[in-house]
């Protein structure tokens, strides 16, 4: 099954207030589709369904979006595979993303309180349909920091709710970005690099480090801009030095990225960029590089400023 990658709007008059990916390897597609359903009868709750894939690559796909979301609306994912530890450990390389196998009730309001979960995995091969439906309901109804069986189903303690007021900032710096003065892959890479002017880009240069999945360093001007356009391919972006803004326009979403900021757009994605200082970020991609403009520099730069003086 091909996966859709298409929402799920919420019920119609009703705000979405929950994003949830969805997605499954072969052993846990049918579980992951009784949950989906159950899912759109849910209100306020905007779906998209990646379909099935190897567990490790649907978990890696999700694992992305949950990581590059804006914080509103939350952003949740819900994987399913054979035993749900699979796709769990596979999530779970990226930051910001809590992925919990939850085999039962207990583990999933636990994991809500205690972890502050944000990515449901799930067994295909122990966890019945009706089963899942449970689990899946406490994992949506539980706040973080609320009584759970851990604690013995009454409030956390003083110090317990101290410690886990404390530890959401602390676990969103895993892993940290290196300083400077590290030898970070990433920076001895950029050493001694000779960059290139992308012609179709004034005020950028770029220099290839690695064919096949492809990365790149790319430098940006301060006031520079990208007008909208578009690839063939997702690609993930780290920066190392500086700040932009990112406006993915078929999303109508945008994110503000300084150093050590990351951020991934799926492939087809318009997304149109404004650089505030001089900025360097690692880029990374599968396939050939392609770029398609959707717009000219001057409506770029028209529709920025209109965005920047709005929100002022």
């Amino acid at each position: 099954m091909a996966a859709t990658d298409t929402p799920t709007p919420p019920t119609p008059a009703v705000p979405a207030t929950l994003r949830i990916f969805t997605g499954a390897d072969s052993f846990g597609c049918d579980l992951k589709d009784a949950l989906l359903s159950h899912l759109r009868s849910l209100p306020g709750v905007e779906i998209t369904d990646l379909g099935t894939d190897k567990y490790y690559s649907v978990a890696e796909q999700i694992g992305h979006r949950v990581s590059s979301s804006p914080s509103s609306p939350e952003t949740r994912g819900l994987l399913a595979c054979g035993t749900g530890v699979g796709v769990s450990i596979f999530a779970n390389k990226f930051p910001r993303v809590y992925a919990s196998t939850c085999t039962s009730v207990a583990d999933a309001v636990n994991t809500r309180s205690i972890n502050n979960c944000n990515v449901l995995c799930v067994s295909g091969s122990s966890t019945s349909p009706e089963d899942g439906v449970k689990i899946l309901d406490a994992w949506l109804q539980t706040p973080f920091k609320s009584s759970c069986p851990a604690s013995g189903d009454k409030p956390w303690p003083n110090e317990i709710e101290s410690f886990l007021d404390n530890s959401t900032a602390e676990m969103a710096q895993i892993p940290k970005s290196a300083s400077p003065s590290s030898n970070c892959a990433i920076c001895c890479l950029r050493k001694g690099l000779e960059f290139e002017p992308i012609a179709i880009m004034p005020g950028a240069e770029m220099k290839i480090v690695r064919e096949s999945p492809t990365s790149a360093v790319v430098k940006f001007k301060a006031g520079s801009v990208e007008p909208a356009h578009h690839h063939t391919f997702g690609h993930d972006v780290l920066v190392t030095k500086g700040r932009k803004k990112v406006w993915n326009l078929d999303k109508n979403e945008s994110y503000e990225l300084g150093e050590g900021d990351y951020l991934f757009t799926p492939a087809g994605d318009k997304h149109r960029v404004k650089y505030f200082v001089d900025t360097e970020f690692f880029i990374r991609w599968d396939g050939d590089w392609d770029i398609f403009l959707d717009e000219d520099l001057e409506a770029a730069a028209s529709a920025i400023k209109v965005e920047i003086e709005g929100s002022n």
